[in-house]
């Protein structure tokens, strides 16, 4: 779309309210959108795509811009990362800011304004990983992710989405890994189609979809969802199970678990039993102790492995969030460990790509409970006949797998 004066302003005034970090992005982006219901679709993409290039590459565009302010930071990202030519922007733009910013060069800039991080999180990333690999991490999160969606295997066949979505002129494929997973070539507004509607399909990162075929429940098993939030992983475990057994969906916050039913209902699903939290030690999630076939946990955390749905994340969250993140991490784990009968199955998983929230996370229980044993996710996820060896810990990383960056250690209590 070809900017203007009004469109700009538009553009300017959402980044100013984005670089606030009050809310999470997309919740500011929606709440300014209702604000101003006049702008077309056309005019929110291009408002969303340019205030979120800028939330993406902040720290390279204001070293290009020489300047942290919104409205140079969006004629940088305009021109640098949309493609947008200095002569598009000549009535716009102050001419000097578009020289200066066409011809910034970026090869001696500092590694951390490269990979436009935080110095705090490229130190870890480069500690973690090394120098070259950092920066294959960091590239690969700067990209703005594909749609995904999961197809409901207990209701219908990818095959059968795949075709409807050709015939409706809707870009798809299959994904590499998930059985359940199709990627679409562009951002259709998927959640008006009838396959959404109709409980077919769910948004869902392929990366996420795998955890389910982890866990791997079985029908008529009793499983939690350990903190289930909005409950997509939930209808996931549904899916494997068939409508057979029952799932426990946790949460601690009940307007999220709310969110549940109707999509529950929308896919024909009817074996779901929220539970909302009242901390880790909650009254009926004790009557479940040592009961349940399989338990997963994908804990809160810092969300660094989604940066390419939510830049905002690495300008929100600082070194002593991930601290106490840890620390929570490794509380709900324990307390979820207790629900696992013997010869049961528990898996821990984040969307974070910290080894402090991860590995680090996952070694401390091992070291702490000798009545659980480690179990090899590639050996578990081959059982279901994908082929993603990562080694004895699922890692699956934008630059590599295309997906979301997740961790996830699976385990058996063997007493």
């Amino acid at each position: 779309m070809r900017a203007n004066a009004a469109l700009l302003r538009h553009a300017e005034a959402a980044l100013r309210e984005l670089l606030r970090f009050a809310a999470p992005a997309d919740q500011t982006l929606s709440r300014y959108f209702r604000d101003y219901r006049a702008l077309g679709q056309k005019e929110r993409a291009f408002v969303a795509e340019s205030a979120f290039a800028v939330l993406r590459r902040r720290r390279s565009l204001e070293a290009a811009a020489g300047a942290s302010e919104p409205h140079a930071l969006l004629i940088a990202a305009l021109l640098r990362v949309l493609g947008i030519s200095g002569r598009a922007l000549e009535d716009l733009a102050d001419a000097d800011l578009v020289r200066r910013i066409r011809s910034a060069q970026s090869d001696l800039l500092p590694d951390a304004v490269r990979a436009d991080l935080p110095d705090w999180l490229w130190q870890r990333l480069e500690a973690q990983h090394g120098r070259d690999e950092a920066l294959r991490i960091a590239r690969g999160l700067l990209n703005p992710a594909p749609l995904d969606l999961r197809v409901n295997l207990a209701r219908t066949s990818r095959d059968d989405v795949l075709a409807r979505l050709e015939q409706d002129g809707i870009e798809a494929t299959a994904t590499p890994y998930s059985p359940a997973g199709v990627r679409l070539g562009g951002k259709p507004a998927i959640n008006h189609h009838a396959l959404f509607r109709e409980g077919l399909i769910e948004v869902q990162d392929e990366g996420s979809q795998l955890l389910a075929w982890l866990l791997a429940p079985r029908r008529g098993e009793m499983v939690a969802d350990y903190c289930a939030g909005a409950g997509g992983k939930t209808l996931a475990l549904a899916m494997l199970m068939r409508g057979a057994g029952r799932i426990y969906a946790m949460d601690v916050s009940a307007k999220r678990l709310a969110a549940l039913a109707p999509r529950a209902a929308r896919a024909q699903v009817s074996n779901i039993h929220p539970i909302a939290l009242a901390g880790d030690n909650d009254a009926r999630a004790k009557r479940l102790a040592g009961k349940l076939d399989r338990v997963l946990v994908d804990a809160p955390c810092s969300g660094f492995g989604t940066l390419r749905r939510n830049p905002d994340l690495k300008w929100r969250h600082g070194p002593d969030a991930i601290e106490e993140l840890a620390q929570k991490q490794r509380r709900i784990l324990e307390a979820a460990a207790r629900l696992v009968k013997p010869a049961g199955r528990l898996v821990y998983a984040t969307c974070s790509i910290l080894r402090e929230e991860n590995e680090a996370v996952a070694d401390a229980f091992v070291a702490m409970h000798n009545d659980f044993k480690p179990l090899s996710s590639t050996t578990l996820l081959a059982a279901q006949k994908i082929t993603l060896d990562t080694g004895e810990r699922l890692r699956s990383w934008p630059q590599v797998h295309g997906t979301d960056g997740f961790f996830a250690a699976a385990f058996e209590r063997t007493s």
